[in-house]
């Protein structure tokens, strides 16, 4: 068993960046400074799996949006940190918040802005378009990139890892 599906057994919290990890990275205003991002469906899905597991959800982000607040509210994510210019202050107080240790924490994240959270928790996902600084710090790095299933693909690894997924997906399949 390699050092990131061993650090993923623990994990009882997967917290999210959102810009380059829940979206691709772009940002899109209009006239009047309204900011638009756009989401993937299956990293939807596999946060709602995952959560499903017994796994909590959270997002720590730099950036403030309404946006983000709407798609957390759709998602039945109940811990949402915006506007956190140093996110490990963020992650502290979930910890405290959760009782949990940060072995007990994943974390997924795609800059430098990140690694006082990547090089901390316990399992630590980055995506292929984070700089080398950053992937060098992660037990996993994503074949999807940010906003094109990279959620996903990190919700799934966990799931297997913990031995959930199959059970999951068994819910889905039905015989004739």
């Amino acid at each position: 068993m390699n050092s990131a599906y061993q650090s993923a057994l623990p994990v009882k919290l997967a917290i999210f960046d959102i810009d380059g990890v829940m979206t691709d990275g772009s940002l899109f205003f209009d006239e009047e400074g309204r900011e638009y991002k756009a989401f993937n469906s299956l990293d939807g899905h596999g946060l709602k799996m995952l959560k499903q597991t017994g796994i909590e959800l959270a997002i720590i982000t730099g950036r403030e949006s309404q946006v983000v607040v709407h798609r957390a509210k759709n998602l039945g994510i109940s811990y949402v940190y915006q506007g956190a210019g140093e996110k490990l202050l963020a992650y502290r107080h979930l910890l405290a918040k959760l009782g949990l240790q940060p072995e007990q924490t994943a974390y997924m994240g795609d800059d430098v802005v990140d690694l006082p959270v990547l090089t901390r928790c316990g399992l630590a996902i980055s995506v292929p378009s984070a700089p080398e600084e950053v992937q060098q710090y992660a037990h996993m790095v994503t074949r999807r990139e940010g906003g094109h299933g990279a959620v996903r693909e990190a919700c799934e690894f966990i799931m297997k890892a913990q031995g959930n997924y199959a059970a999951l997906l068994a819910e889905y399949v039905r015989t004739r």
